[in-house]
Parts: C-alpha cells; structure tokens; sequence
C-alpha cells in the first residue's frame, strides 16, 4: 500500500487562501495576522491533517519546548519509588501551565548515561532536571559543559552555581533520630541507603549528629539503594549481628517497611521489641502496621519548584536565584 503523503505548509496555504508566510505566522504564535485569515488557516489545518513538524520548527526556531526530567537510578526502583512519581507530577503541572513537554530519561547503566550525555547535545530538549545525581555524576558534567539551563532535586556538593529544590536531610535525620531515642532507645541502629548520593550521606550524618558519644559505627548497616528488598537485607544484617538492638532509623520509607517485615517475621513487635522511623511519608508509610513515623519530604513540590526553575533560566534569569530548600517535618506515628 503506498504510503500517504504527509500534509505540509503549502497544502493548507492553498486551501485557506493565504501565503505560506501568513500560515507560518500563525504556527509560530507571531502577531500580523487578521482574524479572518487565522479562522482560515484553523480551518485548512483541520480539513487537510496538517501537523507541525516540530523537529524542523525546533530547528528555525532554537527551542524544542521539552524539557527532560533525568533520573538516575536503576529502572525497578523508578517504577517502586512513590517519591519518583511525584516529582515527575510536580514538574509536569509547571511545565504543561507553561505550554512545555516534560521528556522523562532514565539513567540506569554505565551505557544509559553515555547514550543520554549524547542526546543533550542534540537540541531537542532545552532544559533538564535533575534526579538523584551522585557527585561526579558525568550528566552533571555534561550539562554544565552544555551551559544548559538546568535544575537539582536534591543538593549534589559538586554542582557549582546551579539551581536547585532540596530539603535538608542531615537536620531531619536528626531531628527524627532524637526522637527515636527519646522513647527509650539504648541500642538505635540505622539501615543507612544511597550513600553514593547527597540524600542517603547526609541522612547517615544526621544519625551520627543525634546519637553524638553514643554512635556505634556497628549499628550502621550500608545498603545500595531506597529499596524495600534492601530495607529487608539490611535489618536482617543488624538482627543477626546485633540481636539486642531496639531502635532502627531507615533511610527511607520503603526501607523501613522492608525492615518491619523482617522484624515482624522474627517475632519481634514494633514499636514494643523494636522501634522503627523511616524518611520519605510516601505511600509506604501508611502500608505499615503499625503507620510509619517518617520525614515529610514534599516530593511534588519539589518537581514544580526544579520545573519553575528551569523556565525561569530559559526567560534569562540567574540560576543562583533559584535555590531552594523546602521544609520537611518530622510525622511521628505509631511505629516508634
């Protein structure tokens, strides 16, 4: 069957009348054109099946009107993590209200990341946010070699000026640490995630912050990532080694639920043997039972504040005026 031919900017000049001059005015949102001439052209848009080929309009116009949301971790703890979905939610409501597309990346392998470093020089995105960046990152670097508007969720120590959304970890593991021990706590371990990112090293240094004098390296057990297997590996890690521990802060809230299932099955009772706080208040916290103590961490509202970042360097502001640290209180329940 042969192939039918695609629509173009003459064919509907033709139909409306008009010039392709008048037709491309109107695609591109430029003044000039009378509203008799724009209801003819809507009209031979519609009669014809004309769509605008973005890639060449991209090209005249030097904007793609996408920006890319990177996330750089593995691809099951994209589709497990609630807190993933949210950012990308909270920056897809910025950028739609602003007539962008959000263009969601995943970095998982060594062979993802060059493949993506390549595709950010090709102009067909303008911008990008960041997630879950590790220092050193070489996206990170990419990014700031391209000069190309650009936004963290989260505060990597190695990202010079640029903008970012973040909250401070390292005083909310604190606070909720504290909090831990002050139900009665004497042996508080700690399933420390992530720490190859600034989230999961400054949680990890608000534990050690908290428990001051009374910090046992040997009650830290280091697992790769946010995730419910880890949380599992990791409190069953602890429990062997330190059967007597009686106070756990997880990483995260899919970690902690892991680490409850674990106590749980042991014969252990939280809060009663063992208490448990997580960080995150994702949907996780309320799967628990009992409901998770966690760190509220706006998740959607940082995806919008990166987003609103971004369009602001596009209209020529300075990244340095988009730094944000948004709050994150502690939410105590019936776990701890």
């Amino acid at each position: 069957m042969e192939r039918k031919r695609r629509a173009t900017v003459k064919d509907v000049a033709i139909e409306a009348g008009v010039s392709r001059g008048t037709v491309s005015r109107v695609l591109n949102g430029q003044p000039y054109v009378s509203d008799e001439a724009r209801a003819a052209i809507d009209a031979a848009i519609a009669k014809v099946g004309f769509v605008p080929n973005n890639a060449a309009r991209s090209l005249v116009m030097q904007q793609s009107k996408a920006i890319g949301l990177i996330v750089h971790e593995p691809h099951s703890l994209f589709i497990e993590d609630p807190n993933i979905g949210a950012i990308l939610l909270g920056a897809n409501a910025a950028l739609s209200g602003a007539d962008y597309q959000l263009s969601c990346l995943i970095a998982d392998t060594p062979r993802d990341i060059e493949r993506l470093t390549r595709y950010l020089t090709g102009g067909l995105i303008d911008g990008v946010i960041i997630v879950s960046a590790r220092e050193g990152d070489p996206i990170t670097k990419a990014v700031a070699r391209l000069e190309m508007p650009a936004a963290f969720v989260g505060h990597p120590h190695d990202i010079g000026d640029a903008a970012y959304a973040a909250i401070d970890n390292r005083g909310a593991a604190r606070e909720i640490t504290r909090r831990l021990v002050g139900t009665g706590r004497s042996r508080v371990g700690m399933i420390a995630a992530a720490l190859d990112r600034d989230s999961g090293a400054d949680r990890l240094a608000g534990f050690v912050d908290a428990l001051g004098n009374d910090f046992d390296p040997q009650l830290v057990q280091r697992v790769p990532l946010y995730s419910y297997s880890d949380g599992q590996e990791g409190m069953r890690a602890l429990l062997r080694d330190h059967p007597d521990i009686d106070g756990v802060f997880a990483s995260s809230d899919a970690v902690a639920a892991g680490a409850m299932e674990v106590l749980q099955s042991s014969g252990r009772t939280v809060p009663g043997d063992v208490g448990v706080v997580g960080f995150d208040d994702s949907s996780w916290a309320l799967r628990c039972d009992p409901p998770l103590s966690t760190v509220r961490q706006p998740a959607g509202e940082l995806g919008r504040v990166a987003a609103e970042s971004v369009l602001a360097q596009l209209r020529g502001e300075d990244a340095r005026a988009h730094r944000r640290m948004l709050t994150c209180p502690v939410v105590w329940r019936g776990s701890a």
